[in-house]
């Protein structure tokens, strides 16, 4: 194998994002929601329910109350460059984990570009939660022989860091 074949092994990719909205109750306001988020990312978004009852937040096991959408492919780099624009390009080092995955808020969905305010629907915001991952990951996700891999596929910290930057994304110290 040639150098330039090893280091495309080497380079991470992003496996799936994630969009998360917690509403925090349902009916119309997770409804208007969903219809947001529909529009975002063009898929439809998969409704989750209360694990436990919270008495002070009004919340009851089972009662529907945030929308989870997961992007993969096309569709999830297309998103993320939209959501970085929404976060001015920027990313702080503490969001992204020890395994190459990283999280940021988005605090308005109107800061994305290219959407429009609707009064009929008002304003939500997301959590975006990105998981980078390195070719031959599978091997430990896969149901027929599943095994370990090694530390030089995982995605380090600074893979992830270097991967932002190509993206276009500052990484701030905070």
């Amino acid at each position: 194998m040639d150098n330039a074949s090893v280091e495309l092994l080497k380079r991470p990719r992003i496996e799936k994002v994630v969009v998360n909205c917690a509403v925090g109750e349902g009916g119309a306001r997770l409804e208007r929601a969903q219809k947001i988020l529909e529009s975002l990312v063009n898929q439809k978004p998969e409704v989750r329910k209360a694990r436990k009852t919270i008495r002070g937040f009004g919340i009851h096991k089972g009662e529907p109350i945030a929308l989870r959408v997961t992007l993969r492919k096309e569709a999830a780099e297309e998103f993320l460059r939209k959501a970085f624009a929404a976060v001015n390009n920027k990313i702080k080092k503490s969001s992204i984990d020890s395994m190459g995955s990283f999280s940021f808020g988005i605090k308005e969905h109107l800061d994305i570009p290219g959407t429009r305010y609707n009064p009929e629907l008002g304003i939500i915001g997301m959590d975006v939660t990105v998981h980078l991952v390195k070719p031959g990951y599978r091997v430990s996700k896969r149901a027929y022989r599943r095994s370990k891999i090694g530390a030089g596929q995982r995605v380090s910290l600074d893979e992830a860091v270097d991967f932002l930057r190509q993206m276009g994304v500052e990484v701030v110290e905070e």
